[in-house]
């Protein structure tokens, strides 16, 4: 078993706007004195986790995030015929299980506000950040509210045995869990994903549209019925991710089977799967150009400084894959073999397949 298994990809997208800031921009970075644009590393990892490529694979055994306490706990105990007073004061103690024991005066004060909440209002059982769940505190959430709509009181300390340090929840395992109210209960990520940057300089551009009114026969008024704008940029981007093998079986209960069918589909989803953001209007959909899959037991390190100097090629793509391979070979040069073992898949050249990929990636646990 290898401890490291790194990923370097690089996919070329057309114009597109993947994923925009709190202006509606795509997101950027400087990188080398140039603009670039960025994918969010947050952004990437929530469109793997919720594509079919995990969802068919791993059906049961993905986590759930909420802050909605209403569906999870007192809407289906109503539905089960507990009254809501009493479906409330349950509630109230599940979400108690993932605060902490002494809260400050502000968020008491927050807590006490809510409850004076009507039950029908939707603030009112939701809460104050996202809580990640894996199947099994799912599966015990749901046998405690059935306990308690069949007349059981279960005590605090039961319901505190809802939440579990281990879990069979894959995304759970290999992204992470922070609980700042319960950090006995965190989960060390077993895989890091950097931020995605485009290779070459980028100029974001502005498009103005108007849309119009079918309705309107342009006799009196012959403006558009409607008028925005969107912004826009186009480019190579380098990805790079790494997962630490051991600590992956180890978040999942020492299971390398899953582990490895894990990394396999990790692989798919960060070749064939990107955010969709603004689809409709660019449909930007690309796979990727080139994918680099390492293993090995040394330090990892990312080749995004390969990209320093935009690359200004007119083949982006075939100038990225050859910049990529010469750190690379630099790097070892100097440092010696950074890798036990490498596989590519070239799609610029034809060569290697991803189906290759998949399998280096899911031996690396073996």
């Amino acid at each position: 078993m290898s401890h490291f298994l790194q990923l370097h990809l690089l996919t070329h997208y057309p114009p597109s706007n993947l994923n925009r800031d709190d202006l509606n921009r795509p997101k950027t970075a400087f990188m080398g004195g140039e603009l670039r644009l960025r994918v969010s590393s947050q952004s990437l990892k929530r469109a793997w986790r919720t594509s079919e490529v995990f969802q068919e694979a791993f059906a049961g055994q993905m986590g759930t995030r909420t802050r909605d306490f209403r569906k999870l706990v007192f809407e289906p105990l109503v539905d089960k015929g507990v009254p809501p007073a009493e479906a409330a004061e349950w509630t109230d103690q599940f979400m108690a299980v993932y605060r902490k024991a002494s809260e400050t005066k502000q968020r008491k004060k927050k807590t006490a506000q809510k409850k004076e909440l009507d039950l029908d209002d939707s603030r009112r059982f939701v809460f104050d950040h996202l809580v990640f769940l894996g199947p099994t505190e799912m599966e015990a959430i749901a046998g405690l509210v059935e306990r308690i709509a069949a007349g059981e009181e279960p005590g605090p300390d039961e319901l505190r045995q809802a939440l579990r340090k281990e879990d069979s929840a894959v995304d759970l395992a290999m992204f992470g869990r922070m609980l700042a109210d319960q950090p006995s209960y965190n989960i060390e990520a077993a895989v890091q994903v950097a931020h995605a940057v485009t290779v070459n300089r980028v100029v974001v551009e502005d498009d103005f549209f108007t849309a119009m009114d079918d309705l309107n026969p342009g006799v009196e008024d012959v403006g558009a019925g409607h008028m925005d704008e969107i912004e826009f940029g186009s480019g190579t981007f380098y990805l790079y991710l790494c997962c630490d093998c051991r600590l992956l079986i180890e978040n999942l209960g020492g299971n390398k089977d899953l582990a490895g069918r894990a990394l396999g589909a990790l692989a798919e989803a960060a070749a064939t799967v990107g955010p969709t953001g603004k689809q409709n209007s660019f449909a930007s959909r690309a796979l990727a150009n080139y994918v680099l899959a390492e293993r090995g037991d040394r330090q990892p390190r990312s080749l995004a400084w390969s990209f320093v100097p935009a690359i200004k090629d007119s083949d982006q793509v075939r100038a990225a894959i050859a910049a990529l391979r010469e750190t690379r070979d630099r790097m070892d040069k100097v440092y010696g073999a950074l890798a036990e073992a490498r596989v590519e898949m070239d799609a610029a050249a034809g060569e290697g397949s991803l189906e290759e990929v998949v399998r280096f990636c899911r031996e690396a646990c073996a």
